[in-house]
């Protein structure tokens, strides 16, 4: 198993860039239009000839950029995934241990509590038990169905088996019934003369009709303007040098997602664990798995000891003192 950035080194194409760190940077707009100078210094008119212009430079960098980041997000991809597979295997290798480890720490300190009855020792041992059985609060599992006052109106319906109450009626003024026939015939998709006009009709009438089922007239009026003052002239649209330049944005700010997401997973729990053997992750849970077990029996016998020695209210003998 390898990390990202490894990965990236082994699988990248010959003669395409290859970010050497989880920090690379694709190449930058700047940079790709600079050039090395060295292009620049023929004369004549079969240098001109030879020297690529800023915009072809710049295209390639996008593809360089653009072939560098794929490799990239597929290496990032691969580790995702081993670290997947192997936090499967660790949770069913080792969970049932990690699970005994917790039932263990929670008997001992509730030995220990009933031994000596200090109130510390008993807030210890609610605490460890409660490590091994989780109880979620009333407030999660009713997530979204309460309010300050308690249970949704709808909610509790719903769990007492009674009807929801249907929504009230809304009957629109004489004003709005008069501009929703106005914009239905102003506005109609039918009237249409291409397809994207079409479409801008389609999402003005469903504007239209979400405002008249709720009687909001103030909304119609505004719509009624906004059709009267026509669609938005087009906007300018970028250069191709311009689209270029957005693109190796883009393309440097998913690379810095994509090492933050590299990041996580190298630095978190399981990824640190690959990184501790990365050619044999399967002798490290062997391994892992014998440390447990003899955690376990530490904890067996330290519990064994507690369970049979005196309480603190009981004599040497295990009877109960005057």
């Amino acid at each position: 198993m390898t990390t990202p950035e490894a990965e990236q080194s082994q699988s990248a194409p010959v003669g395409e860039p290859v970010p050497e760190q989880a920090g690379a940077e694709v190449p930058s707009a700047a940079g790709a239009v600079a050039g090395d100078g060295s292009a620049s210094e023929g004369t004549g008119a079969g240098a001109d000839a030879a020297v690529p212009r800023p915009e072809e430079r710049l295209d390639r960098a996008v593809r360089a950029a653009e072939q560098a980041l794929i490799e990239y997000e597929i290496a990032v991809d691969t580790f995702r995934i081993e670290v997947e597979n192997f936090s499967r295997l660790h949770h069913q290798k080792l969970g049932p241990m990690y699970t005994r480890l917790d039932e263990l720490d929670a008997r001992i300190a509730e030995a220990m509590a009933a031994r000596t009855g200090n109130p510390e020792d008993i807030r210890k041992a609610d605490e460890a038990r409660a490590r091994v059985m989780p109880m979620p609060a009333v407030e999660e599992l009713f997530h979204g169905w309460m309010d300050g006052g308690g249970l949704f109106p709808e909610a509790e319906a719903m769990l007492t088996d009674q009807p929801v109450r249907p929504p009230q009626r809304v009957r629109p003024s004489e004003e709005a019934r008069k501009l929703y026939r106005e914009l239905a015939r102003k506005a109609h998709p039918d009237l249409a003369q291409d397809e994207d006009e079409r479409k801008r009709r389609e999402e003005f009438i469903t504007r239209v009709n979400a405002a008249y089922s709720r009687g909001d007239a103030p909304l119609l009026r505004e719509l009624a303007e906004e059709w009267a003052a026509g669609p938005a002239p087009a906007e300018r649209g970028p250069s191709p040098s311009e689209e270029l330049y957005a693109r190796l944005e883009w393309l440097a700010h998913r690379k810095e997602l994509l090492t933050l997401v590299a990041r996580e997973l190298e630095e978190g729990a399981i990824g640190s664990m690959l990184r501790m053997a990365p050619d044999d992750p399967d002798h490290l849970l062997d391994e892992i798995a014998e440390q447990l077990l003899a955690q376990v029996a530490e904890r067996e016998a330290e519990l064994a000891d507690l369970l049979s020695q005196p309480r603190a209210s009981e004599g040497p003998s295990g009877s109960v003192g005057a």
